[in-house]
């Protein structure tokens, strides 16, 4: 469809009356519904007024474009309105719009109409085309101008050319607006035209009316040197633990169109990192979670090789010994001295990559090795990521007014040299002595304990695993027992992998000895549960704890807190940070008493769901 299909000479006025934003939009409004256009010119009016408080679109370089998709709209069409004077439109660049296009969108409107709409959008970001519409003395040689440059999705893409694979790699960018109709479209081509410009390859995604258009791949995203999010949606920004929990209310919540709309902070890199620590889900705990994450890796697989070393006995490991085995041996130093060797530095390198993108990743390595090496452990390891992080971030803003030309050397040489000696000088001079005398200081502590205190703490942290079962709470008890392996103090952390093995092995035994408590969906999940469980997967407990939180989290954390408790008055010891069943047998000293532990933990998760939760209808 051409767009002087919708752009009739009956739909445009060259000279407005007005040059306030409302009155023009009277004025085009009432132009549409004398043509015909409309079946509700208030409703319409109404629409467009709606859409402008949401942002403006007066977009710049002299062009407003108000737009509508409703049912007040009797068919689609385009009111042209031109101000030799220039209209107040709260403009992008603060300057008054000449070129007034008002686009009438039916609540149905199909993709051949949206299409012509969006071409619309992406002609008047040529200048040639604007000053010709601004010099047009009729209505005819409006329709003649815009007939002239107006082609069919088909010739542009033929029109267009791949651009060259550019060395400063590819960036992607995804456009979307309220309606879809013209900002998406227009934010899309410029983007292009600046990047062609700059001799920068890009590839835009647009999420219109007609749907998604030049979609992104995921190796694109994968390869991508950085994404541009150009957006104006309702957004809804929820920790992942509240998908899980409350999906209806944020299905609901979405469907009212219940959230703010998207706004980013524009600007440039250095303000989205400094924003990464502001915005909400961001800070602390999202720093923190990138490199525990990360590191769960290097801890499941080292911890499982290290166990298995075990097999042999658990002297196997050590030149001299009666037991000695060569290939215990080589399995202790690849899982152990190797991939465990790692995971303070891993967990430092991806904190400060998540506070300062890839440049922080070098320097946070290297701080979190130092940290290891000189004994500070995870307490070194964790300000070492921080202190990396930010120094990055602020040496971008010190080399900010480099010259374009030097940008190419940031990355490989400014970032890593300077992040690196700055981040290195500090915890050689600053952390790393102070640090390792605390972490020795607790772990004495610790060894000192006596029964009683050692009961509470791993009641505390067997209940903590069982809280958000792989939420901060969960994740935040895992990471004090990894340092503390890592301290050399084997205790906590077997109260913790009894805690988080017990919720799905409750639940598990829940669903078989008390079914008529469970649907049948339910007990086949249950059986699902025994593996997860006996596997150390906190998480299989998660769908029966969203469905029922009141009954099902109390049970599985005073489940959790008495398997924790009774592992450390049963003095019981764990080498290996992961693995649940398949390490129990090898790395724990009391591995019968540690089994009892976790044994009594689920059972009494089990019967106090077996009270706590009502029965379930009977099903046919």
């Amino acid at each position: 469809m051409k767009i002087t299909e919708l752009l009739t000479k009956h739909t445009i006025k060259l000279n407005l009356e007005s040059s306030q934003k409302e009155n023009v939009i009277e004025e085009l409004v009432s132009v549409l519904d004398q043509a015909g256009k409309l079946n509700d010119k208030e409703g319409y009016k109404e629409a467009v007024i709606n859409r402008e408080k949401q942002s403006s679109t007066g977009i710049g370089e002299g062009i407003a474009i108000p737009h509508a998709k409703t049912a007040s709209v009797k068919e689609p069409a385009i009111a042209f309105g031109r101000s030799k004077g220039g209209v107040d439109y709260e403009s992008l660049d603060g300057q008054p719009s000449h070129l007034v296009f008002m686009i009438a969108a039916t609540d149905g409107a199909n993709n051949t109409h949206l299409e012509a709409l969006s071409r619309l959008s992406t002609l008047l970001m040529r200048e040639e085309i604007r000053k010709q519409l601004l010099e047009a003395s009729s209505e005819d040689e409006i329709i003649d101008i815009i007939n002239q440059h107006d082609k069919d999705d088909e010739e542009e893409e033929q029109a267009e050319e791949a651009p060259a694979p550019s060395a400063k790699g590819k960036i992607l960018a995804v456009t979307a607006c309220p309606t879809g109709i013209a900002h998406t479209f227009m934010a899309a081509d410029a983007l292009k035209e600046k990047a062609k410009e700059l001799g920068v390859d890009i590839k835009v995604e647009t999420n219109g009316s007609s749907g998604i258009k030049n979609g992104l791949t995921a190796q694109e995203i994968e390869d991508a040197v950085a994404i541009i999010v150009a957006a104006d949606k309702h957004v809804i920004e929820v920790p992942v633990t509240a998908g899980i929990r409350r999906p209806k209310e944020l299905i609901e919540q979405a469907l009212k169109q219940d959230a703010p709309i998207y706004q980013g902070k524009g600007g440039g890199a250095s303000d989205s990192e400094d924003g990464a620590a502001k915005g909400k889900g961001g800070g602390f705990y999202k720093h923190l979670m990138s490199g525990v994450s990360n590191m769960l890796p290097f801890v499941v697989g080292g911890g499982i090789l290290v166990a298995v070393s075990f097999f042999w006995g658990i002297n196997a490991t050590k030149p001299g010994d009666p037991t000695y085995n060569e290939f215990a041996a080589v399995l202790n130093n690849i899982g152990g001295t190797n991939a465990l060797g790692l995971i303070v530095a891993v967990l430092a390198g991806f904190i400060a990559m998540s506070i300062a993108d890839r440049p922080g990743f070098a320097p946070g390595m290297v701080g979190g090795f130092m940290a290891t090496q000189a004994g500070a452990g995870f307490l070194g390891g964790l300000i070492a990521g921080f202190l990396a992080g930010y120094i990055v971030v602020l040496l971008k803003k010190v080399f900010a007014g480099l010259p374009q030309v030097l940008d190419g050397l940031k990355p490989v040489l400014l970032y890593p040299l300077f992040g690196i000696f700055l981040t290195g000088i500090i915890m050689q001079y600053v952390v790393n002595t102070p640090v390792k005398f605390i972490m020795d200081g607790l772990t004495h502590w610790l060894e000192g304990l006596g029964t009683g205190n050692l009961v509470v703490m791993g009641i505390v942290l067997g209940g903590m695993m069982a809280i958000d079962m792989g939420g901060p709470i969960n994740k935040a008890a895992f990471t004090f027992g990894i340092a503390m392996i890592e301290a050399g103090n084997f205790g906590p952390h077997a109260a913790i992998m009894a805690g988080g093995m017990v919720p799905p092995l409750g639940i598990a035994l829940a669903t078989t000895f008390f079914k008529n408590k469970f649907s049948k969906r339910d007990r086949e999940a249950g059986i699902t549960n025994y593996v997860m469980g006996l596997s150390f997967i906190t998480e299989g407990a998660i769908p029966f704890a969203a469905a029922d939180p009141a009954r099902v989290i109390p049970a599985c954390m005073i489940g959790s807190a008495v398997a924790g408790g009774l592992s450390q008055f049963f003095h019981v010891t764990l080498q290996a940070p992961h693995g649940g069943i398949f390490v129990l047998f090898f790395t724990t000293n009391h591995a019968l008493l540690y089994l009892l532990s976790i044994l009594i933990g689920a059972v009494v998760t089990a019967l106090i769901l077996g009270v706590l939760k009502k029965p379930v209808p009977t099903e046919k």
